[in-house]
């Protein structure tokens, strides 16, 4: 077994290190500066090279953290434990900044500190996850038959212009579907045009379609082209098309009977060559017998459906997923990637994501900044998935379920839990919030993790950053509790309604 390499001025903490390692059947080498591990590093050979390395920080000859350093640049997967008598903040950051896997104050608890080593021994066994670039990632994972089955319908239709029926839970990836149909069908050199019709308000949809002339209504300075003219000769994506408004569907029918059509307070009529795919969560049937949904235009839409299967149905995929958005989320946020444990995996699996991938792909995102080592364990994981008894949350039993319910919901932030609300019908687009609290802790003590890592990530823009963050959550859970209805939100609230329409408008939420 190669060995644990231990950097310490102080003979003392070699000596207990080392017999205590020993007792554990785990061979040592130790040093008492970083000039003697660098020389070590240079005449090394494969046999010798440490699985950890635990060192001081204030030593004479050279800090810990400059080793760290130079340490990670010829080893980048070798786990550092930095020891250190002076527990302040800075040095905290510094080592965590630099790659540390733990960091560990002085004096400490012996059983503590090898158990930490052993965590760490498992990273430095476990498989080290490749660095991945976004880039080159296939557009979408999936092992499961499901998901497969949605493969072999994007592979038939490369070659075809049909229009597409995508149905599927919100946060189930419909977008990307859209995307890879577009990407590999012969329309993939033209544009790709997407839209949510849902997150529009019924005054605005019909120009953001079809464009305006100017002068058309108060507020037309000039011509603007629409969606339909901007996707000309590429692919317009209708995402939530279940809740566009009836008059609307009137000219949507007309755009797909016979591709042309006419900008609001115009009088020539355009024709436009563009393949339309419509997603929803909606149950269209329903829709229809209900008579909110135009029956010709379902049949127009709905010419190949393909369902997409919701995460919980494809719990084999959740591994793959998570190690992906890991990586996804390190490289955004400039950091090294984190490995998970077939521990953790495996609770993710029996967790239910209402939220599906979107809410896995935020989780992974709140693990990357706020897990505290390298190693992500069970006890790692948010308070959502640690104990999802406590945080109500609602799973979507159909496609027309008006709002599925997030650990944002009234109850969850009672329980003292920020999580992303997920999109409903309630004509709110929402943002992709950071999940602020740490298992255990209240809110404020979330916010101010959440603010430390802005402030460490060197952002000058925390207050305001955070400000929108905390109003924008708000205002969500309260158009959530108000199924949409602005006035009531804004009295629940204890605002007027000019200053919620202004703030949807101001945080991006239309």
């Amino acid at each position: 077994m190669k060995p644990i390499w231990i950097v310490d001025d102080d003979q003392s903490i070699r000596f207990v290190l080392e017999k205590a390692l020993m007792r554990e059947n785990l061979p040592t080498r130790s040093f008492t500066n970083p000039r003697e591990v660098l020389q070590a590093l240079n005449n090394l050979s494969p046999e010798d090279s440490p699985q950890v390395l635990v060192s001081d920080i204030r030593m004479p000859g050279g800090s810990g953290l400059d080793l760290l350093s130079q340490v990670k640049e010829r080893m980048p997967g070798l786990p550092v434990i930095i020891m250190t008598a002076y527990s302040d903040l800075d040095s905290a950051v510094s080592a965590f900044q630099g790659g540390a896997f733990e960091y560990l104050p002085k004096p400490f608890d012996l059983t503590k500190a090898i158990e930490l080593i052993r965590r760490a021994l498992e990273e430095s066994q476990r498989e080290a996850v490749g660095a991945v670039d976004v880039d080159s990632t296939p557009e979408m994972l999936g092992q499961a038959p499901a998901m497969q089955d949605v493969f072999r319908a994007i592979g038939r239709l490369s070659q075809s212009n049909v229009t597409v029926m995508i149905t599927g839970e919100s946060g189930s990836g419909k977008e990307l579907v859209a995307r890879a149909l577009h990407k590999h069908s012969q329309r993939a050199a033209g544009p790709f045009v997407a839209i949510n019709t849902a997150a529009i308000p019924k005054d605005l949809l019909e120009s953001e379609l079809f464009g305006h002339e100017r002068g058309a209504f108060t507020g037309a300075q000039t011509m603007r082209r629409g969606r339909f003219e901007q996707a000309d000769g590429g692919t317009l994506f209708l995402d939530e098309i279940g809740d566009m408004k009836f008059d609307l569907q009137t000219r949507l029918l007309r755009v797909l009977s016979d591709g042309s059509f006419y900008r609001v307070g115009g009088h020539s009529a355009i024709k436009t060559n563009v393949r339309v795919i419509a997603a929803t969560h909606q149950n269209l049937e329903q829709r229809v017998a209900e008579g909110s949904f135009r029956e010709d235009l379902f049949h127009r839409l709905n010419v190949i459906r393909l369902r997409l299967p919701p995460l919980r149905e494809r719990h084999e995929d959740i591994p793959v997923l998570t190690r992906h958005f890991l990586q996804q989320s390190a490289q955004q946020l400039g950091v090294e990637a984190k490995r998970i444990s077939d521990a953790a995996i495996a609770m993710l699996q029996d967790f239910a994501f209402p939220g599906n991938v979107r809410q896995l792909e935020n989780i992974c995102h709140w693990l990357t900044v706020m897990a505290p080592a390298q190693a992500i364990e069970p006890k790692d994981l948010p308070p959502e998935v640690l104990n999802p008894a406590a945080v109500h949350v609602s799973v979507p039993k159909a496609f027309n379920a008006s709002v599925q319910e997030s650990p944002a919901s009234a109850e969850a932030l009672s329980a003292g839990v920020t999580a992303p609300l997920v999109h409903g019908s309630t004509g709110i687009s929402m943002p992709k919030p950071l999940v602020l609290n740490m298992p255990g802790e209240d809110w404020q003590s979330g916010l101010e993790a959440q603010a430390m890592a802005l402030l460490v990530d060197g952002r000058t823009d925390v207050w305001d950053a955070l400000t929108k963050r905390f109003e924008a959550t708000l205002i969500q859970t309260a158009l959530a509790h108000t199924r949409g209805r602005r006035i009531d939100a804004a009295n629940k609230l204890g605002i007027g309604r000019n200053t919620i329409t202004r703030k949807i408008q101001e945080l991006g939420l239309e």
